[in-house]
This record gives structure tokens, C-alpha cells and sequence, in this order.
């Protein structure tokens, strides 16, 4: 049997058709069920057109080796993590390609209590028994729950615990769901809001599920795609605004000026809220782009640990460390309290309880990117990543005040510092560097001659 090249190190993607199909999936459900010894699966679906296709035959699959499963039919992918916490399924399985291009899908996959599935714990024997499609006979038992209304209901109550809603002041907020899954799950967390006498307003932008996305996939982490919202936000006078990707597992914010908020000054703010909540607490970052959030936890009093970029190094480390959250500056934002899992929609809840207590987005960020500025992520295609990227080691290394490989080479240079990291899937280079209030450029420019050298 021919080897499934849809399985990636954390989770699945494919090209349909050639990569990922019907069959495939139907494989790939049967040994997800054998691995993890399942009895009860949740199982959700994004808005692209082959994600019905997929997530019928993952079902009938499950079904064929006696699993009960739970149906969340279109979801969000922490819909899923939710989901399986909720009704202590032994896994869950959300068919979804996020922003991948129209002619990708995959699957998004864990294990009891949400806990994330890697190569090192199942998802290499998953592939195994996909590839060698010797499942046998159908087992007796299988069957198909419809918890979609139970599951979103449940779901809404754990992401409003996050906010207080009475500290909430009258905020206009708009939000664009990119024709993505976010739409009808962002409705019922409003309605949730709006009973409990929360003082929001919204004003909803590409709000329908459309697979087809004709406004562009959603993915806001892209220049590109961030105009429309940008503009929006301006012409409708809102105080801020929250765009999501294709599942909503990540959010990205505007200002009420129409700015982007990078990142890593999200996870500075949201680690901020939850210092003032917990003192003392433990906080993730990766280790791109480190000292804007490390001051703000020291300020803090809290505890700030780096860890690996991926989502599989965070919700590993969030049960390891006890932290209250962990965030990437790609928008991935990992809250303890929601089984250590990520989550697009409580951020928004936060940054609207932030901005209610503390003012406007624009001059918070303001005041951070004055003290640390970052270049924002830069990646340089090579013909030999490595050799380029043993160039800039030799020429920076020497002169450095520290020296960090949790994930690339990371050198502190004193006033400033950079993350050099290769990328696991193309012939890149990916870097970042911030200062200490400096000017970026030059850094930038000095780490581009050293590459290309």
C-alpha cells in the first residue's frame, strides 16, 4: 500500500484528490478508532465543500469499528476540543484545511480530555494501520449522535466564563468571519451576550459560511487579506475589530484606526489580563518574538517560559508548566482553563474586557511597539537553508549576549535580538527581530547580507 503523504507532524493535510480523498479518510477514521481504542468520538466539519464528503466517511468509518459518533456537523475546531472534554469522548476528529488553499482539506485530531495526538503518540500508528487498510469486517455498535445543539450550547457557557460581563462597557465591535465556520458559532456566543445584558454592539462583515470563500480564504496573519477589515473598522466607527481564519482557531485584531495589532502584542495584553487574575502565574510564549511579553510578566510578577512554536509543544507545555496561558504571535492563543487548548473566540472576549477597563487598543499597542518594535516575520528562500543559516551564526554568534535553540537560533545581540528558524515543509528561512526600542531596519538588513552572502 502506497504511502498517505496527507499526514503531516501534527495533524493531516492534503491536496484532494491525489493526497486526500474519501477513501483515505475512511482509512484514516478506522485507525484513529484502533489506536485509541474508541468507544465515543466527537466529529465536526469547516464550510469547504469536501468537508461533508470527508466527515461522512470518517463517520461511517468510526461506525464500521462500533464507535458511537458524536456529530457537531459545521464547527470550529475548539468546537471539537470542546466537545470531546465535555462529553468525555475517548477522541475527536474536526475535518478542516483552516486557510489552506480550496483544493486542500484535513483533519485536526485528539485524544480524551482534548489532549493533542503527535507522531510520538498515535498519530504514526494511525498512519500505519491507514496505509496497511486491513481493518477487516465491520464491527457491531457503531452509531451517529446529532449533539450539535447540546455541544455549541455547553461551548458558549465555557468560552463566556472567560469575561465578566458586568464589567463590559457599551463597545461596537465588528467582525469578520471570512465566510469561515465562525459565523453561526460567533451568533450564538452575541445571543449568549446580549441575555445577559452585555453592552455590545456588533457590526458583522462576510458573516456567511460560503466554502466557495468569495472574499478570499480567510487567513488575516497574511498583508493581503487585511485591508477590507482595516477599512471597516474605520468607516463603521468601531471601537475595535476581530477577524478569524477558516476554523477560528485563531483571531487577529484591528484598532479603531484600522491598525493591525501584531501578535506578540496580543500575547503581551492577554497575559497582562491574566496576571491581574491569577498573581504569580505561569505564561507561555514562543521564542520568536520574547521581550515585549517577558516585560510585562516580570512587571507582573508572573512566570514566563518559552516553548517550541506548534501547537502540539504548547498544549504539552500549558499541562507540564501549570500556565494560565500560553500565546504565539501567530495568533494561536492557549488558555488552561479551556483544556489547554486554543481558542479564537476568548481572546476577543478579553481584549473587550481590556479595552472597557483600560481605553482604546491604539495607544496600548502604541506604547508597547514604541518599547519593543519587531519586524514582524521575514522568510528568505534559499537553495541551502542550512548552510545560509550556519553563515549568520558565524557572523553574529561571537558578538552575542546569549544564545537560545528552544526553537531555531535565537541571539541576543544587547540592544537587539533575533529568532532564525527553518521551516519544517519548504527550502525557508523565517526571521524575526525586535529591539529595544532601536530601529529594526538596520538589524534586518545585517541578518539579509550575513543570509545571502
Amino acid at each position: 500500500m502506497a504511502g498517505l503523504s496527507c499526514f503531516k507532524t501534527y495533524d493531516i493535510r492534503g491536496r484532494l484528490g491525489d493526497e486526500l480523498d474519501a477513501g483515505i479518510a475512511y482509512r484514516i477514521g478506522r485507525g484513529f478508532a484502533r489506536v485509541l481504542d474508541a468507544r465515543r468520538v466527537v466529529l465536526g466539519r469547516d464550510v469547504r465543500p469536501s468537508s461533508e464528503m470527508l466527515a461522512d466517511a470518517v463517520a461511517r468509518a468510526l461506525r464500521d469499528e462500533g464507535v458511537e459518533v458524536l456529530d457537531l456537523d459545521l464547527s470550529g475546531t475548539e468546537e471539537t476540543y470542546a466537545a470531546t472534554d465535555h462529553f468525555g469522548a475517548d477522541g475527536g476528529i474536526c475535518v478542516t484545511a483552516s486557510h489552506n488553499p480550496l483544493d486542500y482539506n484535513g483533519m485536526k485530531m485528539v485524544a480524551r480530555g482534548a489532549a493533542p495526538l503527535a507522531q510520538d503518540n498515535g498519530l504514526a500508528r494511525i498512519k500505519a494501520l491507514a496505509e496497511e487498510n486491513d481493518f477487516g469486517p465491520a464491527r457491531p455498535g457503531g452509531a451517529l449522535r446529532d449533539v450539535a445543539r447540546e455541544a455549541r450550547s455547553a461551548y458558549v457557557e465555557r468560552v463566556l466564563s472567560f469575561v465578566d460581563v458586568a464589567r463590559l462597557a457599551p463597545l461596537h465591535i465588528l467582525v469578520n468571519a471570512g465566510n469561515g465556520a465562525a459565523g453561526p458559532t460567533f451568533d450564538a456566543i452575541a445571543q449568549a451576550l446580549a441575555a445577559r445584558g452585555a453592552p455590545l454592539r456588533f457590526t458583522r462583515m462576510y458573516h456567511a459560511p460560503d466554502g466557495r470563500f468569495p472574499n478570499g480564504i480567510p487567513n488575516p496573519l497574511l498583508p493581503e487579506n487585511r485591508p477590507d477589515t482595516a477599512a471597516a473598522v474605520v468607516a463603521h466607527g468601531a471601537d475595535f475589530a476581530v477577524a478569524w481564519d477558516g476554523d477560528f482557531d485563531r483571531c487577529f485584531f484591528f484598532d479603531h484606526l484600522g491598525g493591525f495589532v501584531d501578535g506578540e502584542y496580543v500575547v503581551g495584553l492577554l497575559a497582562e489580563v491574566f496576571l491581574s487574575r491569577e498573581a504569580g502565574a505561569t505564561i507561555l510564549h514562543d521564542p520568536r518574538v520574547i521581550w515585549n511579553t517577558r516585560e510585562i510578566v516580570a512587571r507582573a510578577g508572573g512566570r514566563a517560559v518559552a516553548t517550541p512554536t506548534g501547537h502540539v509543544f504548547f498544549k504539552r507545555a500549558m499541562r507540564a508548566e501549570g500556565a494560565i496561558y500560553g500565546g504565539e504571535m501567530s495568533a494561536h492563543h492557549y488558555f488552561r482553563d479551556f483544556s489547554h487548548c486554543d481558542s479564537g473566540m476568548i481572546p476577543w472576549l478579553l481584549i473587550a474586557e481590556l479595552v472597557s477597563r483600560n481605553g482604546p487598543l491604539a495607544p496600548l499597542v502604541a506604547a508597547r511597539r514604541a518599547a519593543h518594535p519587531s519586524s514582524g516575520e521575514i522568510n528568505f528562500r534559499l537553495d541551502d537553508p542550512e548552510a545560509a543559516l550556519s553563515r549568520v551564526r558565524a557572523a553574529f554568534e561571537p558578538r552575542a549576549h546569549g544564545v537560545d535553540e528552544t526553537d531555531g537560533l535565537s541571539l541576543d545581540m544587547g540592544a537587539w535580538r533575533f529568532n532564525l528558524r527553518l521551516s519544517n515543509t519548504e527550502p525557508l528561512l523565517r526571521l524575526n527581530v525586535e529591539t529595544r526600542g532601536g530601529a529594526v531596519a538596520p538589524h534586518v538588513e545585517a541578518v539579509r547580507r550575513a543570509l545571502q552572502s
